[in-house]
């Protein structure tokens, strides 16, 4: 715990500099600095409040129990151990809470995202599949308080989806939808199935951080840009000029095609927006799989391939394979309640990465 609790203590000494720094009339006037240090300050205030918080308790703990060397009457000494006892049972779970706390933060856990969803193995089935997980993730988007906008999508003559693109704006919505990356599988009599057999179907689900200009740099002379009419369905011209845009990134291969809004520079700024996003992704992709090479997990690799997640219909079951968790309860889960899902997630990737600082710490 001692590098645990330096840890803490230079968390506190940061926060203290940032006080004093965004009290600075020179740092109040430069704006870009202010915020930065504000949402630093801001990101650390819990930590350091729970820090205070146990050290209040351990000064506590210190005084009852050379209290209690002392000579007490019977009702004060009583009186003293429970105090103790009670203390004892909040500094656990104040250093559980620490440690928790000082687990290496996602980068992009704040980040608005891209979710793509793809149907995959079963045909129509598939596509339908993929329609059925998009409405999931709007629901629950919505129950959120989370905003959303489908920016590209191929719909199937039977009303599902080869492949969708949603961009999902809210309060720290990668850090819970990033465990949806994967292969989805559906095991459900479809629609089409006369003889009532049980088929297995799988959509895969994409969901990378929305990438502002920080994070990556795309070099113009690597995209190549196409313009053309947009058109409806059939194949109908609706735009006599040429507003759709096909932005192609070199390196990659990565292609986006644009065609959702009314003039071509809004389909340049949202197919540019997409495509950072893509290649950022892209990359990624490559670093978790030396990653996962060299350590296995399970939760956050943001594997495709991976199959994470049955949906069972016949049976109203949903179970995610990588922790092991079987919820009977798929009607409310494919109604957007992720809810469950999502926490139990969350709290097995920070038990694993609890872990992995405990191994550090000795």
């Amino acid at each position: 715990m001692d590098k645990i609790f330096s840890r803490l203590q230079s968390v506190a000494d940061r926060y203290s500099e940032l006080n004093e720094l965004i009290s600075d009339p020179d740092v109040i006037s430069d704006t870009k600095r202010f915020m930065k240090l504000s949402k630093e300050e801001g990101s650390l205030r819990e930590t350091v409040d729970t820090y205070h918080k146990y050290q209040e308790v351990v000064s506590q703990l210190d005084d009852n129990e050379e209290l209690l060397r002392e000579k007490l009457d019977p009702e004060m000494d009583t009186m003293v151990k429970a105090e103790i006892t009670d203390l004892k049972e909040q500094k656990d779970q104040l250093e559980e809470q620490l440690k928790i706390m000082l687990i290496p933060k996602d980068p992009n856990d704040d980040k608005n995202i891209i979710m793509e969803i793809r149907g995959a193995a079963g045909g129509d089935e598939g596509s339908l599949f993929a329609a059925d997980l998009y409405d999931m993730y709007i629901r629950y988007a919505e129950q959120q308080g989370w905003s959303t906008q489908v920016i590209d999508s191929t719909a199937t003559e039977v009303g599902g989806f080869k492949e969708i693109a949603i961009m999902i704006n809210g309060d720290k919505v990668y850090s819970k939808l990033k465990y949806e990356n994967g292969a989805h599988r559906v095991q459900r009599v479809p629609s089409t199935e006369s003889a009532g057999r049980v088929h297995t179907s799988t959509a895969t689900v994409g969901v990378m951080p929305e990438e502002e200009d920080v994070d990556i740099t795309i070099d113009p002379a690597d995209v190549k840009t196409d313009v053309y009419r947009a058109s409806g369905a059939g194949g109908q011209h609706v735009n006599k000029t040429s507003s759709a845009v096909r932005m192609t990134h070199l390196p990659t291969g990565i292609v986006v095609a644009m065609q959702d809004e009314r003039s071509q520079q809004q389909n340049r700024e949202k197919a540019m927006k997409v495509l950072k996003a893509r290649v950022y992704d892209y990359f990624a992709q490559q670093e978790q799989d030396q990653y996962a090479a060299e350590r296995k997990s399970a939760i956050g690799s943001g594997d495709r391939s991976e199959r994470i997640r049955t949906y069972n219909f016949p049976q109203n079951r949903v179970t995610d394979h990588r922790i092991g968790l079987t919820l009977n309860k798929l009607d409310k889960v494919i109604a957007g309640d992720l809810n469950e899902i999502i926490d139990a997630l969350i709290v097995s990737d920070q038990a694993k990465k609890l872990e992995e600082l405990n191994e550090s710490e000795m």
